[in-house]
């Protein structure tokens, strides 16, 4: 999936009272307890992760993470529950209505002596649970996650956490889109705005500027060449930037030892959403061995959807069709999820780089770009195939995957630890910009981003364009390799061309001494695609009945 850069309906009353008065709005969770498959992540993986960030936390502090809001779809119909990741990465807890406190120096809570976390969940409800399933509730909790702490989450607002105490309290961004159900006092909006309270965070407290001090801090001086026209540029989009005394103070530095002052004076904050961003992409950036399982199975999962689609495709089918032969490969293989929704895109809607329409009634003989990833226990794939639905490229298909292929191999040879980040997309970039050059598509090198306009790279995990430091790559790291070259039609370039959508995603970890492709089973090759899609398909003979 390319990398991107970040960074209601109203209820009848009558219905409301007599139908679903005791039905909350979540859609029903997996269940919990001993039905469940048995290779989830262990307890003891999420205590050595909240260890961790434990050490990274300042003497005298406390960290506060909220699970993910509840989205609604529409009226009294929510959205499958997704947990935040790094509340699942951190607790493996997948319900919401719920608050984890993490302490720096143990603590007594509500008489209990010693403490350094604490988790505050949802409780047991029998009605609600009749709708929506089986809750763990606190005891649930702590005895199958292992925590230190556990309370219902009611009790998060009386449990004695003396805040004031505390010389910094972290958290990541707050939630702020959160609805607030009428009927729980101890919502995820309750919860926040307790810890607001309790916390005395400033209204006016802004976790992006807090965010935008640890950036400078990090890159003011090594990497000033960027970051001063990224901070000037967000100067004139946000007035709270412009205002803001720190960062102006950095911009008006002209030199290095300017600015190292200036970086120097940054302003004591209590509260702070910098200190605890930077542990979790630390840490998330280098998988476990634990983690790696997960994401193998994953990406397994995903090359056997490329491979079966690639067998099953016709020029007759349609994108929405073909879109559901992947995921039902995923279901088969116990994927719960797609880790983001799946880009099946032909012809012109090829050059769309995240395009999820996916409604072509047939495909044709146009390429059929096909970016689908299964999620597995809460780990997504990212793999793009990008195939001819005739069973043959034609020349001038073949010419431009042919570069897209010759740019992902450059990418491959810059994997390695210690290479920049960015050195997979700089090869990859270089490539395609000499190919296009020399087929007349492209006058100048820099015109490569009117045909190539994102990213080669990001990391994959809990999220498909993952948390990580974007620093250099090291051993552990799992990233995608995904050049691509997109020609729509109406483009400055011979009509030939028009129509023509590559993009191939493998998905590598980066290893001691170099790099392994996890995705390496799907066909990648002209030769390989093209013998794979002679097989007979499971699907060749499955009809239903026409609609009329």
């Amino acid at each position: 999936m390319p990398f991107a850069v970040f960074s209601s309906a109203g209820r009848c009353l009558l219905v409301a009272a007599t139908l679903l008065a005791a039905a909350p709005a979540v859609q029903a969770q997996r269940a919990a307890g001993p039905n469940r498959p048995p290779d989830f992540l262990d307890p003891a993986f999420h205590k050595q992760r909240r260890e961790l960030v434990r050490q990274a936390m300042p003497a005298g502090s406390v960290a506060v993470l909220f699970a993910a809001p509840v989205r609604n779809r529409a009226n009294d119909v929510d959205y499958v529950y997704h947990q935040s990741p790094d509340f699942y990465y951190l607790t493996g807890y997948e319900e919401p209505e719920a608050v984890l406190v993490l302490f720096k120096e143990p603590q007594t809570i509500q008489g209990q002596a010693g403490v350094t976390e604490a988790l505050f969940v949802q409780p047991r409800d029998p009605k609600a649970e009749q709708w929506t399933g089986r809750r763990l509730g606190a005891a649930g909790t702590q005895q199958e996650l292992k925590l230190q702490f556990t309370a219902d989450n009611k009790a998060f607002a009386g449990a004695g956490i003396k805040w004031a105490e505390f010389r910094s309290v972290l958290f990541t961004e707050l939630p702020t889109d959160v609805r607030d159900d009428p009927r729980d006092e101890s919502d995820l909006f309750n919860l926040v705005a307790s810890f607001r309270q309790q916390a005395a965070v400033p209204a006016s407290f802004s976790a992006e500027q807090s965010g935008l001090h640890k950036t400078i801090q990090r890159y003011g001086v090594a990497n000033a060449a960027n970051l001063r026209p990224y901070l000037e540029n967000l100067s004139k989009q946000m007035p709270e930037v412009a205002q803001d005394v720190y960062v102006q103070n950095y911009l008006r530095a002209t030199t290095d030892a300017e600015r190292q002052k200036a970086v120097a004076e940054r302003p004591a904050m209590r509260f702070d959403s910098g200190t605890l961003n930077d542990a979790l992409d630390n840490l998330r950036a280098v998988k476990t061995p634990e983690e790696l399982q997960h994401l193998r199975r994953a990406i397994r999962i995903s090359t056997v959807g490329q491979q079966e689609v690639m067998k099953a495709a016709t020029p007759a089918m349609g994108e929405m069709e073909l879109q559901g032969l992947h995921e039902y490969v995923y279901k088969k293989y116990g994927a719960e999820f797609e880790g983001y929704p799946s880009i099946v895109g032909a012809g012109n809607n090829a050059c769309v780089l995240h395009y999820i329409a996916n409604d072509k009634p047939q495909v044709k003989n146009d390429l059929l770009l096909m970016d689908c990833g299964a999620e597995y226990h809460g780990y997504t794939a990212d793999v793009t195939r990008t195939i001819p639905p005739s069973g043959k490229f034609s020349p001038a298909q073949r010419q431009i995957y042919e570069l897209v292929l010759a740019a992902q191999e450059a990418g491959f040879a810059a994997c390695k630890p210690g290479a920049e980040f960015q050195a997979p997309h700089k090869a990859a970039q270089k490539v395609i910009a000499d190919g296009l050059l020399k087929l007349g598509i492209i006058q100048k090198p820099e015109d490569v981003r009117t045909y190539f306009p994102h990213g080669t790279s990001h990391y994959l995990g809990l999220d498909v364009h993952d948390r990580g430091t974007y620093g250099p790559l090291q051993a552990g790291n799992v990233i995608t390799v995904e050049p691509g070259i997109y020609i729509p039609e109406g483009s400055a370039c011979d009509q030939k061309w028009w129509n023509i959508g590559v993009r191939i995603e493998d998905d590598v970890l980066i290893t001691p001494t170099g790099y392994e492709n996890l995705s390496r089973e799907a066909p990648r090759t002209v030769a390989e695609i093209e013998s794979m899609m002679q097989r007979p398909s499971a699907l060749d003979d499955f009809r239903l009945p026409d609609l009329r």
